[in-house]
C-alpha cells in the first residue's frame, strides 16, 4: 500500500509536498511520513502551511510528554481498568475501528478520587493509539486506507451526578487534547439514548471540539438500534446494541470488549475530596444567613454549586423567590432544596438541580443557628443552559 492520496486539488497537492519539506527536520521522529498523516495536520488547520506546522510542532512535544511512543507498554491501574467505562469492539462497514462509551457507568468522582486526572487522560490516549494501531491493522488487511474511528456513546442514566465539575473539566480536557493531538480521526460520534438532560452535557463540552467535530455528532431517536445497522453490520454489533455479536460465553453485551462501569467502590478512594479552585468568597455574620440569586430564564437549565465552609458547618439550602425585586426570608420563599446543614468544613460540598420552572433561585447559605461563630465561605455557582440544536432534536424524538 504506497502513500498516495487522491482527491487532491493542485493547490492541496503543492501545499503537501510543500509541507513535507518545512517539516523535514522532524520527519524521522513522527509516528508515520505518509502523506495520509501530513494530510490530518493540514486538514485541521485548512491547509494553512503556518498553523499545520505549528500544530504538528507542538504536538510532538505532546508526544515526547506522554511518551506516546511506548504509551502501548503502558498498563492503567486496577481501578481504571475495571471502573473506565468504555472500550472498543467490532468495526463498522468501512472496516474502521467502534470506540463504546458508557455513560450510565462513568462515576467520575469516584474515579477521581482514586487516581490522578493525568492517569484518566493517559487511560484515554492509550485507548487512541490502540483504535491507530487497529486501523494499521485493517489497512494491511483490507487493502485500503483505514484512518479514521467510529464512536458511539451510550447515554441512557446520564444524570446530575455527571455534570460534576471537577468531572467536567477533565472531559474538557481531553476533548481539547484530542482536537489538537489527534486531528481528522473521528468519523462520527454516534450518541443513543440521549435523555432530557443531555443538551445540558452537550453544551459544557460544545466549546472544547472543533465546528468540524461537532458536525460529526449525529443523535439517533427511538429507532436507534436499526440506525445504528446502516453503520455497522450485524456481526459486528453486541446485541446489546441491536446486532448479532455476543461473547464467546453468548453474553449479549460483549463484556469482554466493552466496560460498562459502575461505582467505584471507597477501598480505592487515595482522598476524600477534589482540590478545587472557588470563585467566590463571604463571610456570614454569626446568627445571620446569606443569600445568592440566580436568574433563570427558561425551564431546563441546570444550577451547579461547589462550596466550602471555614470555621464550622453551614446550612444550605435552594429557594425560588415568590415576589420579584425583593429580598425574602427563607419562610416565605418556595423550597426548592431543603435546607440543611454540611460539614463543608471538612468536605467541600456540590451539588445541582434542574430547574423545572422559570424565576430567581436563591443559594441560601444559612448561620442562623450560630450564635457565636461567624462562617467564611468559598463558593462557585454556575446556570448551565442546554444547546439548542440537541434540544430541539430530542423533543421530536
Amino acid at each position: 500500500m504506497s502513500g498516495q492520496v487522491g482527491d487532491l486539488s493542485p493547490s492541496q497537492e503543492r501545499a503537501l509536498a510543500q509541507f513535507r519539506e518545512n517539516v523535514q527536520d522532524i520527519l524521522a521522529v513522527l509516528p508515520s511520513t505518509d502523506d495520509y498523516f501530513l494530510l490530518r495536520w493540514l486538514r485541521a488547520r485548512s491547509f494553512d502551511l503556518k498553523k499545520s506546522e505549528a500544530m504538528l510542532r507542538k504536538h510532538m512535544k505532546f508526544r515526547k510528554q506522554q511518551d506516546l511512543d511506548n504509551i502501548l507498554a503502558w498498563q492503567p491501574s486496577e481501578v481504571v481498568r475495571l471502573y473506565e467505562p468504555s472500550g472498543f469492539c467490532g468495526h463498522d462497514r468501512e472496516g474502521s475501528p467502534v470506540w463504546y462509551h458508557i455513560i450510565r457507568g462513568l462515576d467520575l468522582k469516584g474515579l477521581l478520587l482514586s487516581v490522578s486526572k493525568q492517569e484518566l487522560l493517559r487511560f484515554n490516549f492509550w485507548s487512541l493509539e490502540l483504535l491507530l494501531r487497529d486501523c494499521e491493522q485493517q489497512s494491511q488487511k483490507l487493502g485500503k486506507k483505514v484512518e479514521k474511528i467510529s464512536t458511539v456513546f451510550d447515554f441512557e442514566g446520564l444524570s446530575l451526578r455527571h455534570l460534576w465539575k471537577p468531572g467536567v473539566e477533565l472531559i474538557q480536557e481531553f476533548f481539547s487534547a484530542l482536537e489538537a493531538n489527534y486531528p481528522e480521526i473521528l468519523k462520527n460520534l454516534i450518541v443513543v439514548k440521549a435523555p432530557k438532560l443531555f443538551p445540558v452535557a452537550f453544551n459544557l463540552i460544545k466549546p472544547y471540539i472543533t465546528e468540524e467535530t461537532r458536525r460529526k455528532v449525529l443523535i439517533l431517536g427511538g429507532n436507534w438500534k436499526q440506525e445504528l445497522l446502516k453503520f455497522i453490520s450485524p456481526d459486528q454489533l453486541p446485541v446489546e446494541f441491536g446486532g448479532t455479536m455476543t461473547d464467546p460465553d453468548g453474553n449479549p453485551k460483549c463484556l469482554t470488549k466493552i466496560n460498562y462501569g459502575g461505582d467505584v467502590p471507597q477501598h480505592y478512594f487515595l482522598r476524600n475530596h477534589v482540590r478545587v479552585q472557588y470563585d467566590h468568597q463571604a463571610t456570614v455574620g454569626r446568627g445571620s444567613s446569606l443569600q445568592v440569586d440566580n436568574e433563570i430564564l427558561f425551564p431546563g437549565c441546570v444550577l451547579r454549586w461547589q462550596f466550602a465552609s471555614d470555621g464550622g458547618d453551614i446550612g444550605f439550602g435552594v429557594f425560588l423567590k415568590t415576589k420579584m425585586g425583593e429580598r425574602q426570608r427563607a419562610a416565605e420563599m418556595t423550597e426548592v432544596l431543603a435546607s440543611q446543614r454540611y460539614n463543608a468544613h471538612m468536605v467541600p460540598e456540590d451539588g445541582s438541580l434542574t430547574c423545572t420552572e422559570a424565576g430567581v433561585y436563591v443559594l441560601r447559605f444559612d448561620n442562623t443557628y450560630s450564635l457565636i461563630h461567624p462562617k467564611h465561605i468559598s463558593y462557585t455557582v454556575e446556570v448551565l443552559l442546554p444547546d439548542q440544536t440537541s434540544l430541539e432534536k430530542i423533543e421530536k424524538f
